[in-house]
């Protein structure tokens, strides 16, 4: 288990595009799908990771408490298949089943938004204001497997929250901790220095 830390993407940064399929619909989601919305978290994750698993029930909730409440809410696996079967499309269906996602989980098979959004780990949160402009990419909270912190969503509800009353997000942000993305060979990225 690789510890990798987020890119910390500048904040202010436009939300660049995507269109990925949906794994439950097949569907394609877009940036455009969450216009409107008064706010938009895209989350890079994976279903065999043990960062995202120790969190996974905390997002659902995270789902539950602020989809209603318009986040726009979706969640992006661009792991490598042939290496990590667990994060198929089919198995990530499973995964929205079993922990009742009220967002979706799209597929980024290529791996090119993964990239563009400058994704390292899984989880890597990116919050984004009403104008798809980057306003938190940090952690969820100080919890990770095995080091005995409860679970919150301590530092990422409290950004929600400030987006959806329309208020600043501090910029006082902790990046985000996990494993790496699994990258196709000779695909990774150039921004790890």
């Amino acid at each position: 288990m690789v510890k990798t830390a987020s890119t910390m993407l500048p904040l202010g940064s436009d939300a660049p595009a995507f269109a990925l399929p949906d794994v439950t619909t097949g569907q394609t989601t877009t940036l455009d799908t969450f216009a409107g919305e008064a706010g938009l978290l895209v989350i890079f994750m994976c279903r065999h990771c043990p960062f995202v698993i120790h969190v996974q029930d905390e997002l659902a909730k995270i789902g539950m408490d602020f989809v209603p409440k318009n986040l726009g809410m979706v969640g992006i696996s661009a792991n490598n298949v042939e290496t990590h079967p667990a994060d198929a499309p089919d198995k990530l269906k499973e995964m929205v089943a079993e922990l009742n996602f009220n967002f979706p989980i799209l597929y980024d098979e290529t791996q090119e938004t993964a990239k563009i959004y400058q994704a390292a780990c899984t989880p890597d949160f990116f919050l984004f204001d009403r104008h798809f402009k980057l306003v938190y990419r940090g952690q969820l909270d100080d919890s990770r497997p095995g080091n005995d912190e409860p679970v919150t969503g301590k530092d990422l509800r409290e950004a929600i929250a400030k987006v959806l009353a329309g208020e600043p997000v501090s910029p006082d942000q902790k990046p985000s901790i996990g494993c790496n993305i699994k990258w196709k060979p000779g695909n990774e990225p150039d921004y790890f220095g």
